[in-house]
């Protein structure tokens, strides 16, 4: 593993959690578009994240094969972006321009209150990357520091 090894897994994690930011937001922006290019509502997004692909393992350079999983890839990779399957909900409007025959309208299956969830949640591990990104620098600093003397 190079030496900034700890610091490329914090940055792989902090691209993962703003992009499962950004698709929350992507949600909420669009919980009432009923009409998309493709035909039919909105559907949720969701990310799809996979280990690896960042850096060595974080035990490979310490501990060699001895230990299980240390010579793995370390960090997380976006492998893609996924629509929720799910339907959406239907509602009565005859009067809207989405409505089928029988004057239902049918909804993106975007649920606000998950999307809030998911917003605390990668935000906080959003916030958990940094502070392992800042403990790493720190490392580093004062690493360099005792070299200097």
């Amino acid at each position: 593993m190079s030496l900034f090894g700890p610091l490329d897994i914090s940055a792989s994690g902090l691209t993962a959690e703003r992009l499962r930011l950004d698709l929350v937001a992507n949600n909420l922006a669009n919980a009432d578009t009923t009409r998309t290019p493709g035909g039919g509502p909105y559907r949720r997004q969701l990310p799809v994240f996979a280990p690896g692909g960042v850096a060595d393992g974080v035990l490979a350079a310490a501990a060699g094969a001895a230990i299980p999983g240390a010579g793995e890839a370390a960090g997380v990779t976006v492998v893609g972006i996924v629509s929720d399957p799910a339907p959406g909900p239907l509602r009565y409007d005859p009067t809207h321009p989405d409505a089928g025959p029988d004057g239902f309208v049918r909804l993106p299956n975007v649920d606000p209150t998950k999307e809030m969830v998911d917003l605390v949640a990668a935000s906080r591990a959003y916030q958990a990357n940094v502070t392992a990104f800042e403990a790493g620098k720190n490392m580093f600093r004062a690493g360099l520091d005792i070299a200097r003397g």
